[in-house]
């Protein structure tokens, strides 16, 4: 569960390592996001190597997608699963991937959404 004030860690390339969530989308007055929902994030803590030539800036507002959370999400098959930590991926206003490349696993159920592009450029789905 992602609530306000939450710490995420971004699991792809775009240049940000720690963000925290301001607000969870789509919805009216929703509390918490699980796998799957939109937040809105701002960015805490930049990688030290891509500071000079990044994307993104310390402070930034941005859109991002949950794709891990710790709490054990159930999904419209009755599938559980959990991860070890809580980790998103950028989105810019266009609800596009900022980065080129997403590490680690990701849950099957986004092959049959919107955000295909993010299966295709991970480095694992989990089944």
């Amino acid at each position: 569960m992602i609530q306000n004030s939450s710490k995420l860690i971004v699991i792809d390339n775009s240049g940000a390592r720690v963000v925290f969530c301001i607000k969870v989308l789509s919805g009216y007055k929703k509390r918490y996001g699980f796998v799957g929902d939109m937040v809105m994030v701002s960015i805490r803590d930049i990688r030290v190597k891509k500071t000079d030539f990044s994307k993104i800036k310390r402070g930034d507002v941005l859109y991002a997608l949950i794709v891990r959370t710790k709490s054990s999400s159930k999904n419209y098959n009755s599938d559980s699963y959990n991860f070890l930590e809580n980790s998103v991926v950028l989105l810019n206003k266009q609800k596009k991937c900022i980065g080129t490349r997403i590490f680690g696993i990701i849950p099957k159920f986004f092959r049959f959404s919107k955000f295909l592009k993010i299966i295709m450029i991970s480095s694992g789905v989990l089944i």
